[in-house]
């Protein structure tokens, strides 16, 4: 009795082996088992020469922000120029960073110098010698919210634009002299403002009026006192950006449009 012999398997089609472990499956890395382009594998990949590129915005920030351009219009280019880094794989990441911290450390070097300018403390001129009583004895430099009852001092801005609404706390520093000497101001009443939200300027301006008048100044001139006519009131006050750096002060005092007097138009004084 004869065996049949095992059939042969049949050949693919064009001679090809067939399927079932035959070459001619998809391979990990590419179609027909062949790696994927430049043996690298699978993935999303920029476009060649994007790496090459450097960041346009990158580079105007950092340019802006050396030459101290419009305010943080530099710090908003570095900041879009680090997203657009990122999404289309460009050089420029350490440009816009340096545009970011220099243009940062700029803005915040004139914020420390604005609040120093407006708290006084750039003031380094010698303040004005006092007696035991608080009488000026020497002449020196103070700032507003320093003036006490009774100080004469002298100060660069024009009384009318002090008796402007928008002008009572036009300068922070004045000059307080010995009333002897020639002055433009005299000082007969201090007061404090409630603490709070800024109140408004009208309303800190109707409160200045209110008690910078009536007793309080008949009191310091008396009441037979017969000022010329050229003298007049004048306040400073807070304004909102003295407000915020806690200035609650209202300084009434007298002037004459003349010009600088001699003197003290206080009842007691000389």
């Amino acid at each position: 009795m004869s065996i049949p012999p095992h059939p042969q398997s049949s050949p693919g089609p064009y001679g090809q082996p067939g399927p079932y472990g035959q070459p001619g499956q998809p391979g990990p890395h590419g179609p027909y088992g062949q790696p994927g382009p430049h043996g690298a594998p699978q993935g999303w990949y920029p476009p060649p020469g994007a790496s090459e590129k450097t960041n346009a915005l990158a580079i105007v920030a950092l340019v802006m922000s050396l030459a101290c351009a419009i305010p943080l219009v530099p710090l908003v280019l570095g900041i879009v120029a680090l997203s657009q880094i990122r999404n289309r794989g460009e050089k420029g990441k350490g440009l816009a960073i340096a545009a970011i911290v220099i243009h940062g450390a700029t803005i915040a070097f004139y914020a420390i110098f604005v609040i120093l300018g407006l708290t006084g403390n750039l003031d380094s001129a010698p303040e004005p010698k006092r007696d035991t009583s608080g009488q000026v004895t020497g002449s020196g430099s103070s700032q507003v919210n320093d003036i006490r009852t009774g100080d004469c001092f002298n100060m660069d801005d024009d009384l009318a634009g002090v008796q402007d609404k928008d002008g009572g706390q036009a300068r922070r520093s004045v000059r307080i002299v010995p009333c002897g000497q020639p002055h433009k101001g005299e000082a007969y009443h201090v007061f404090n403002l409630e603490d709070g939200t800024y109140p408004g300027t009208e309303k800190v301006v109707a409160i200045a009026e209110e008690k910078c008048g009536g007793t309080k100044l008949t009191d310091y001139v008396g009441k037979d006192a017969k000022p010329a006519e050229t003298v007049d009131v004048y306040y400073y006050y807070p304004q909102l950006s003295s407000w915020t750096f806690g200035d609650r002060e209202v300084t009434c005092f007298l002037a004459d449009s003349k010009g600088a007097s001699t003197g003290s138009l206080r009842a007691t004084g000389s």
